[in-house]
């Protein structure tokens, strides 16, 4: 399919304005086709303007922006669309809409007997349902402009039940050739981006809704420790919280009220009384009229004093085992410690603070649930992604925990150059149960042959911007401590929504295993 194959898209809405886009600017005359024609029309003009600013910004040569501009025909019929090669339908989502009109554009553009490529950019509803209606079900793929924003490197090309694989090869050959990056995926809901995302959303919600931290200090530990391009509530307010929830709750209700998917009540709060987010001016947060946050700043600790010296006893802190380095490198002497069995048997390992209290890494249980093996209490450390250079960490501690020992956790890991917010002692803390609900889902998908290992991690790196991919950040982390986390919140909340995948159970076993030999 070369360069310059004529390329028609249906609607001229956010996802078709962006397909037109990403085509024109590689070259593809493009037809632009919407049942309002005015729409079409504004959209190009759009695009003008877009293009306008890539050039005030250096980014674009002016002669380029025209040309691209000049790519994009306004066509006021169907039948207008004859002799091109591929067809994108971005029509309103709506499967009787868009299956009369794939019907009726397919009658149009194969007229000359040509192999015409059909593809739909919907991310919500069934590629293999959408193919019914047509005479050659097996031409239709789907192609998912992620966001949708033409400047996203990403397009996920989605193979229905009845897509013929020249099909889906012609489609992954094509994106390539607009400059974007393919990842192939069975029409599964919510296809890899959106679905794999849903706990990211879902996670910082429910920790909310229970009261274990303010929206604010979540998304600022989300970004300062696990270091996301940015938290959840701020990315919502900026897509908006309609948009976001009828995501969810498509992915929801496709497949049949799996609680990994369902809605939360505060999102729903939120969407029924009108604050949808930046565009608004409310969701989560007040927005100015120049896009900024109003009420965003997190809970910090204020400064407290490290103790001079600590013990390490007989403790693996795992993942955050570099945040030790960097303690030690601010002064604390850290004595490591190890016990024998029978001293085992009577000690909880841990750092020891002042007051007779431990600093544990969080396994996903609660600070509470080690009260009766610690006198002095414990406060919990929650993950990083990159314990090393994070900005920030959270602590988790009993309500009753002694001052004296909160403090000193505080002041240990203040010297290690960090803020420290303190949330309430939630099961998982906010890093460990948003990373684990996404390791388990990418896994979940890969099993069911939905996408391959390297796509999914690829997908979310390019799609959302997320520090790793999932899967490779589980291997880092380990399978047992995943799955550790999943296991104490299906104990917290036994819904369902935090089940172990099949797939990570092998992994667990198989990692045990490894541990024994």
């Amino acid at each position: 399919m070369g360069r310059l194959a004529d390329i028609a898209v249906l609607g001229s809405g956010a996802v078709g304005a962006a397909i037109a886009e990403v085509a024109a600017r590689a070259g593809h005359p493009v037809r632009l086709f919407d049942i309002r024609p005015e729409a079409a029309t504004r959209a190009v003009d759009r695009l003008g303007r877009s293009l306008a600013r890539d050039v005030a910004r250096g980014l674009l040569e002016a002669g380029e922006a025209g040309a691209t501009v000049g790519r994009v025909s306004v066509v006021p019929s169907v039948q207008d669309l004859a002799g091109v090669t591929v067809v994108v339908e971005a029509a309103v989502e709506d499967v009787a809409v868009k299956r009369d009109l794939l019907a009726e554009v397919e009658k149009v553009v194969t007229q000359a007997g040509e192999e015409v490529l059909l593809a739909t950019g919907t991310s919500t509803l069934s590629v293999t349902a959408l193919a019914t209606a047509l005479q050659r079900p097996g031409r239709l793929v789907g192609l998912h402009v992620v966001a949708p924003t033409s400047h996203l490197p990403l397009i996920e090309v989605v193979r229905g039940l009845a897509s013929e694989p020249e099909a889906v090869e012609a489609a992954v050959e094509l994106v390539r050739a607009w400059g974007k990056t393919p990842v192939q995926c069975r029409a599964t809901p919510g296809l890899v981006v959106d679905r794999v995302s849903r706990p990211f959303f879902g996670e910082a919600e429910r920790i909310v809704e229970a009261r274990g931290a303010d929206p604010a200090t979540v998304d600022a530990v989300l970004r300062e420790a696990g270091d996301f391009p940015a938290g959840p509530f701020e990315l919502a307010d900026t897509v908006g919280q309609e948009v976001t929830l009828a995501v969810t709750r498509s992915i929801w209700e496709r497949t049949f009220h799996d609680p990994r998917y369902a809605p939360t009540g505060f999102q729903q709060d939120l969407v029924d009384s009108g604050r949808v987010g930046r565009r608004s001016g409310r969701g989560v947060y007040t927005w100015s009229p120049d896009g900024d946050a109003l009420d965003a700043a997190p809970l910090t600790a204020p400064p407290r004093d490290a103790p001079l010296r600590v013990q390490l006893v007989d403790y693996d802190f795992g993942p955050m085992a570099p945040f030790l380095d960097r303690i030690e490198r601010a002064g604390v002497r850290i004595e490591r410690i190890s016990l024998s069995d029978s001293e085992a048997l009577e000690e909880l390992p841990g750092l020891r603070l002042p007051g007779d209290g431990l600093l544990r890494v969080t396994d996903g249980s609660t600070a509470r649930s080690w009260a009766m093996e610690a006198p002095g209490g414990v406060v919990l450390l929650d993950w990083a992604h990159d314990p090393a250079r994070c900005r920030r960490v959270a602590l988790m501690a009993p309500r009753d925990i002694d001052p004296v020992v909160l403090d000193a956790a505080i002041g240990l890991c203040q010297a290690a150059g960090v803020q420290v917010s303190v949330i309430a002692d939630v099961a998982g803390g906010i890093i460990a149960r948003t990373v684990s609900m996404l390791v388990n889902e990418a896994v979940d998908l890969v099993a069911r042959g939905d996408a391959s290992a390297t796509d999914v991690d690829v997908a979310m790196l390019l799609g959302t911007g997320y520090p790793s991919g999932p899967l490779e950040w589980g291997d880092r982390i380990g399978a047992v401590r995943v799955a550790s986390v999943l296991a104490e919140l299906h104990e917290e909340c036994p819904t369902g929504r935090y089940r172990l995948s099949p797939r990570l159970d092998e992994a667990v076993v198989a990692e045990e295993n490894l541990r024994d030999l």
